[in-house]
């Protein structure tokens, strides 16, 4: 794949669920097959998700280089192995690398470097969860991570859903699992009852879960959300 020259960059996805390899495209399992270079999320979930795919696969010979959460990929070793005409792939825990998952300060240095980056198919939370939510995918805005704790979140809430009533435009961020049922608790407790929550849990896993009620029906029956990985989409 190396062309003499520089080398080029692949955005590999992985499942949300862990082991569902049947949502990958046939186009992951051929670059994983041959990639020797990547920059990782977690070099060891990295390998059992490469010997997963490839069981004859000789992980040896691969070189990795993790994402250091504080500090941010080694640069300098990108640069240098692109320079070497390397093919390097980057591999997140679940889902597609750069949305909402490291890998964006790599694609932006392979830009300015004119190498070519190449986005392949793959399993993406934030957009499946719109596709089964029924709120508007034609107008929506991924958050991330909304604040923590009180008075900012109960703020930034509100200030979520009245953009969405003005804008019409789906509201969309994720939470630290464990931290479930405080987020849907703050939801129902600021927003409109007539607002629209969706609750898209474990996608893509057998025991997953889209529902999407009003605030007002949810509080009829609130539910108690297991820790597992969940996308929040609310329309006023």
């Amino acid at each position: 794949m190396a062309n003499g020259k520089q080398g080029e960059l692949i955005l590999i996805p992985i499942p949300i669920a862990e082991g569902e390899l049947q949502t990958l495209s046939q186009e992951i399992s051929h670059y994983t097959g041959i990639l020797t270079h990547y920059f990782v999320e977690n070099a060891r979930t990295a390998r059992r998700f490469l010997r997963a795919l490839h069981p004859a696969l000789i992980i040896d010979t691969i070189q990795f280089s993790e994402i250091d959460k504080h500090n941010g990929p080694d640069i300098s070793l990108f640069k240098t192995w692109l320079k070497a005409g390397a093919s390097i792939g980057i591999l997140s825990e679940s889902g597609c690398p750069g949305i909402a998952d490291p890998g964006a300060e790599l694609v932006a240095v392979a830009q300015s470097m004119g190498v070519n980056v190449t986005p392949l198919v793959g399993p993406n939370s934030i957009i499946l969860a719109l596709m089964a939510s029924g709120l508007n995918g034609q107008s929506f805005r991924f958050n991330g991570y909304l604040p923590v704790k009180d008075p900012m979140r109960s703020k930034r809430i509100k200030e979520l859903e009245a953009r969405s009533v003005k804008e019409n435009e789906t509201q969309l961020f994720i939470e630290t699992p464990y931290r479930n049922n405080q987020i849907l608790a703050d939801l129902l407790k600021n927003c409109n009852p007539k607002t629209r929550i969706c609750i898209a849990q474990n996608i893509t896993a057998p025991d997953a879960s889209i529902k999407t009620k009003t605030v007002a029906e949810w509080n009829k029956a609130i539910p108690v959300l297991g820790k597992t990985p969940a996308v929040f989409l609310l329309l006023g």
